[in-house]
């Protein structure tokens, strides 16, 4: 949503702007700018957008959840529009790399409460040594062999706006088992998009590859950002895409991100 011009307060006879922005933003939201079941933008930024105070959004809003248009609730208002749903991509899955552990197996996961590696914390927007939750992900067979390592750092947004991230904070201390498998779904519960971009990049001088996952939401705020380290002559990385419905096509064009692959080291399909 991008608009720069404000608009004036209408003449008289005419129809009251709370209507004639509810009629913007149904259009709008017909378009794909939300996907159906997605969280609206804030009062503050729909303003912003269409140029008029909060309390003229508030009507305009009142006016559509009269019609069944949005719906509110704690998450804050969202469309309910006909459409299909936001799918979940099977390859999302958190923290990447993760995997059922085979009969001869092993994995672990632990949190910690630290300062995350400076290019974490450059990706993620934190000032330089600030603590954060730091989750660590480590799978083997019982030959040692098939190593998969991932370190996972959060940013503020993600535990400000995700309760169930934020309670970690007070057990975040690397010892005990910690499985944040639904990660992504505890965001998306929270209202947030999830829009992500791995890179796949070789590790000088070793066999092993590495898969850097950069995850943001639909403000393009950023949510958290994984380093995977995985043998590339032992394993393969697979990749799964799901192509969008017509009604939520161009606002997922607009997110979409290549995915860079390195030869032999995965496959797409």
């Amino acid at each position: 949503m991008v608009r720069t011009t404000p608009h004036d307060p209408p003449p008289d006879g005419q129809e009251p702007l709370y209507r004639r922005i509810a009629t913007e933003l149904l259009g709008e939201l017909r378009e794909g700018t939300v996907p159906p079941g997605e969280r609206l933008p804030g009062e503050r930024r729909l303003a912003g957008h269409f140029g008029v105070s909060r309390e003229t959004v508030r009507q305009a809003l009142e006016l559509l959840r009269r019609d069944g248009l949005v719906a509110t609730d704690r998450r804050g208002s969202h469309a309910t529009l006909p459409g299909l749903p936001v799918g979940t991509p099977v390859s999302l899955t958190f923290p990447v790399g993760a995997r059922t552990a085979a009969p001869d197996g092993v994995a672990r996961a632990t949190v910690t409460w630290e300062a995350p590696p400076a290019d974490h914390a450059e990706a993620l927007e934190l000032a330089p040594g600030r603590p954060t939750l730091v989750h660590r992900y480590r799978y083997a067979t019982a030959d040692g062999q098939g190593l998969r390592t991932a370190v996972t750092s959060f940013s503020a947004v993600a535990l400000a706006e995700v309760e169930e991230l934020a309670r970690y904070r007070d057990r975040a201390d690397g010892t005990a088992a910690a499985q944040l498998r639904r990660a992504y779904d505890w965001m998306r519960r929270a209202g947030l998009t999830l829009h992500h971009r791995d890179a796949i990049t070789p590790l000088a001088s070793t066999p092993s590859v590495r898969v850097t996952r950069r995850v943001h939401d639909q403000y393009a705020r950023p949510l958290e950002i994984t380093d995977l380290v995985v043998d590339a002559q032992r394993d393969a990385l697979v990749y799964e895409f799901t192509l969008p419905g017509r009604a939520v096509q161009a606002a997922t064009d607009r997110h979409r991100s290549p995915v860079r692959r390195t030869t032999g080291a995965g496959s797409r399909r």
